[in-house]
């Protein structure tokens, strides 16, 4: 079933906005008795969190209608995973990161979103340092980084990450989200990063373009 009634969209959206757990839970059900797929899931899911995104960024919804969106399509996501025996996407390996500061909210609304797109996500926290992020890279094996910032210094730090990855010869993908990339933005190429995250509800379309 890959055809999502408007009507049945707009509904989820609308219960994720309330924060209304048992509605929305109650409209994947009914439409997971019909679509008998989770890749149908994963792309009603999908569709109602880039909606909620592009109103974050048209100022028509909250910062924390963005966040709890996320953890409730998460919970959903969750919860559905272990009754059809479906293991969380393994590759790419993903992992997220705050550079530096120490504010995570930008970073729990990604997550949530990865997640909820059925994606393992590794989260290394925030207020780490350049080193300490390569480093932890370079022992998790990952695939594509996903890192965030609150302050200008902060971002012109991922330059050094970029320069030690290549320095050891590393793969390692980087997609740069937070506040200085939105205002500037070509920062994202300045500081050598592969792309651009700043739309969150557009994450999982940003990781498939860096792989």
């Amino acid at each position: 079933m890959d055809y999502i009634d408007e009507k049945l969209s707009d509904d989820f959206t609308n219960a994720l906005l309330s924060v209304n757990r048992v509605e929305a839970s109650r409209i994947i059900e009914s439409y997971f008795a019909v679509a008998k797929s989770f890749a149908a899931i994963e792309r009603i899911i999908g569709q109602a969190l880039e909606k909620i995104g592009n109103g974050w960024e048209d100022g028509t919804v909250s910062l924390s209608q963005v966040y709890m969106s996320g953890v409730i399509a998460e919970e959903i996501t969750d919860s559905y995973l272990p009754k059809l025996q479906i293991k969380r996407k393994a590759k790419p390996r993903l992992a997220i990161v705050v550079l530096q500061d120490h504010h995570s909210l930008g970073k729990k609304i990604v997550s949530s979103i990865v997640r909820a797109n059925g994606f393992h996500l590794i989260d290394f926290g925030a207020g780490l340092h350049a080193d300490e992020i390569v480093k932890l890279a370079i022992e998790n094996e990952i695939d594509v980084l996903l890192i965030s910032t609150l302050m200008l210094t902060s971002a012109m730090k991922v330059k050094d990450i970029k320069d030690e990855l290549e320095k050891r010869e590393s793969k390692i993908r980087i997609i740069v989200g937070g506040a200085p990339f939105r205002l500037d933005s070509s920062l994202w190429r300045k500081v050598g990063a592969d792309a651009d995250g700043k739309n969150a509800s557009h994450i999982i379309e940003t990781i498939s373009q860096v792989v």
